[in-house]
């Protein structure tokens, strides 16, 4: 099978490039989406969905629809192998299909410390969901919980999950959200102290031995389940598939989005390695415009758009009981409204991606 252009993965990047070819900016020929599943996951709403205030169904985006009103090609299959110079992707169902452009946007998973020994179960909070999974095995038989990563979404995990385990504990390499602002740390502290969440800031783990968290080769925390929220790391295709990639395996791209070493596929979102850019779901959703023109352009024989880095100023953590914890430029809020503010914008995406309208 031999397609025009062939997007990999479903990630926030592909659904912006996605709903602006469904308002009729698609460019001629075959054009298809390779996704692992029919449905594609919003993560702004997985706070809100294991806080119990979200139905699944809620969380996640039909393919199909916005696929057919996109004028695209739907394939549903996991990658397996990539063979950069071809341009070939083989799926794990025996399929192989070959794109004269490919884009991928195919996320990234999390870094688990090394392991020795079988007694601790790791669930990484990406891809979301083979965690929504997992944990709905733990719930059936709870446990204490630990969560490796004081970022953003280590923070919002703990306060979601606050009260479903007999105890919680959050580990952080350095600060609690290191980098976001003194106020909007004290108050993301205060949320975890009064929902009982056991905080150690300062305390990289450095591995696993049996059921006990390492941190400088001293145990630091026992247990038989972590959840992994910490940092990016990248498919193992993606090293082994020809592309020049960083040393941790992320696809290096140019301000075009173009891999630095094959100028026919595109990369974008977390796994994608540009200079001064970081991972996170608003980068990702900045860079779709630029994706969106460009792959159109390649089509068509234009001049590319140049990416300049965004650099987000705005932060709403939810805390899973409808408020919101908010950081914009050193001043910080919470509260009710907050939450308020947060939902809309997570609904807001869900319903501008459902049906590509």
């Amino acid at each position: 099978m031999v397609i025009d252009l062939l997007l990999i993965g479903a990630g926030h990047s592909h659904l912006g490039v996605l709903r602006r070819w469904a308002q009729g900016r698609r460019p001629k020929g075959r054009l298809g989406l390779v996704s692992a599943a029919p449905q594609a996951w919003y993560a702004g709403t997985l706070p809100g969905l294991l806080a119990g205030r979200y139905a699944p169904q809620d969380c996640c985006i039909e393919l199909e629809p916005l696929c057919r009103a996109a004028g695209m090609e739907l394939i549903v299959g996991e990658v397996r192998a990539l063979q950069a110079e071809t341009r070939e992707l083989q799926l794990g169902d025996g399929r192989s299909v070959r794109a004269e452009w490919l884009s991928l946007n195919v996320g990234a998973g999390r870094l688990a410390p090394p392991q020795q020994g079988e007694g601790m179960q790791l669930l990484p909070v990406k891809p979301f969901a083979a965690f929504l999974d997992g944990w709905q095995r733990w719930r059936q038989a709870p446990e204490p919980v630990a969560i490796l990563g004081g970022g953003p979404a280590g923070v919002e995990l703990a306060l979601a999950l606050a009260g479903q385990v007999p105890t919680l504990s959050l580990f952080c390499a350095g600060r609690l959200l290191e980098g976001r602002g003194a106020g909007l740390r004290l108050r993301a502290l205060g949320a975890l102290r009064r929902r009982g969440v056991w905080v150690r800031e300062d305390c990289p783990v450095s591995g696993i031995d049996g059921q006990l968290l390492l941190s400088a080769g001293e145990p630091v925390w026992q247990g038989s389940r972590l959840l992994l929220a910490s940092e990016a790391a990248a498919p193992s295709w993606l090293a082994q598939s020809g592309l020049v990639c960083d040393a941790a395996g992320f696809v290096q791209v140019g301000a075009t989005l173009q891999s630095l070493s094959h100028p026919q596929i595109f990369a974008a979102g977390d796994c994608a390695a540009l200079p001064r850019v970081g991972r996170s779901a608003f980068q990702a959703l900045c860079q779709a415009p630029v994706l969106s023109h460009n792959l159109r352009a390649v089509l068509a024989g234009r001049t590319l758009h140049r990416y300049r880095p965004q650099r987000q100023n705005l932060l709403l953590l939810a805390t899973g009981d409808g408020g919101a914890l908010l950081g914009w430029h050193g001043w910080s809020a919470d509260g009710r409204f907050c939450g308020y503010w947060r939902e809309r914008l997570d609904l807001r995406f869900i319903r501008r991606h459902a049906l590509g309208g």
